[in-house]
């Protein structure tokens, strides 16, 4: 079923905390005069996400990211705005709209530390109700998918990180949401079991058409898996679109590397308005060039200077990322 799954106009959360002054007058005087700070963790926000689609949220810490989720799936109420989730208000967390959620986080478990994976599996199908023959059914496949069948009955403070992952994973896709969460799933895995969990996720989307919201740090987690990416800063959204238009941002150029057998002279005039990024030895320089200009100028820098090692691929996104939260001017808008 097409349509739109989340909708925020104008939300907005704010926190107030209390400032003390050093000392014991500080102390004395935050008692009976406190001084109150009102921080907004978001701001704004206005988001539509449609059935099927998967979005990256991207941002630094502290820029909103996870306060929106917990907005999202109801953890914390709104300041001012409002949202619905699947056609619910999400902080008055009724019943069904919990049972066609989840989320993932990746530094919280879901699951019970001192007990076998299974075994919470079975208390989370009464929690949600799902039917013996679709639980045995979803857990196969999940787990065949995953490739942890033979660890179900192994407690899962046995487990490795990223087989408790695994596990998590399963459990909050049992009971088959219209809608998954996930915050960091890839936090602290090494880069084979990130790997991984991004090829389930583009299996088990393309299989179920669940519509996905991630947020990550690993760019790679953004560019395998989301064709849209929201931009968050300070509590606002400052970019929605497609991850190709994200690219294109900073212009259409190329990132190229190149080596040289000896250093060459770094003051020529033909790394003006290329950004060289030299290594310390000298020896080899990251530059910016605009796709237009790439061979033109290509041809000048091969015939000019001593290069042994020539590459180039399109401006990744963590670089354009990277640079513009440096320069959050460079967004449109």
């Amino acid at each position: 079923m097409l349509g739109s799954v989340v909708n925020c106009c104008d939300l907005t959360k704010e926190y107030t905390t209390s400032r003390k002054e050093p000392g014991l007058g500080g102390t004395v005087k935050s008692l009976f005069s406190p001084q109150r700070i009102t921080h907004a963790a978001v701001r704004d926000f206005n988001l539509t996400i449609n059935t099927g689609e998967i979005v990256g949220l991207l941002g630094p810490n502290g820029a909103g990211k996870t306060t929106l989720i917990k907005m999202l799936t109801g953890i914390v109420p709104p300041t001012k705005g409002n949202a619905t989730v699947l056609g619910f208000e999400p902080f008055k967390r009724p019943r069904e709209f919990r049972k066609r959620i989840a989320l993932v986080m990746g530094q919280k478990t879901q699951l019970w530390w001192d007990i076998p994976a299974f075994d919470s599996f079975q208390l989370l199908q009464r929690y949600y109700e799902i039917p013996d023959t679709d639980f045995k059914r979803r857990v196969g496949d999940l787990g065949e998918m995953l490739g942890v069948t033979n660890l179900f009955h192994t407690h899962l403070r046995r487990l490795s990180l990223g087989e408790r992952m695994k596990m998590e994973l399963m459990a909050c896709l049992l009971h088959n949401p219209d809608l998954c969460f996930l915050d960091e799933p890839t936090i602290g895995l090494d880069i084979i079991a990130q790997k991984q969990i991004r090829d389930f996720f583009k299996e088990y989307q393309r299989n179920h058409r669940t519509t996905i919201i991630l947020t990550s740090h690993y760019m790679a987690d953004i560019e395998a898996l989301c064709p849209r990416i929201v931009l968050v800063l300070k509590g606002q959204k400052r970019f929605d679109g497609a991850i190709k238009d994200f690219e294109g941002v900073l212009g259409r150029e190329k990132f190229v590397s190149l080596a040289f057998s000896t250093p060459p002279d770094r003051e020529h005039g033909l790394w003006n308005d290329l950004n060289p990024q030299w290594d310390n030895s000298g020896l080899s320089v990251e530059l910016q060039i605009k796709e237009e200009q790439l061979r033109e100028i290509s041809i000048q820098i091969l015939s000019t200077f001593p290069v042994i090692d020539y590459s180039t691929e399109k401006l990744p996104i963590e670089r354009v990322l990277k640079t513009l939260l440096a320069n959050p001017h460079l967004l449109p808008g």
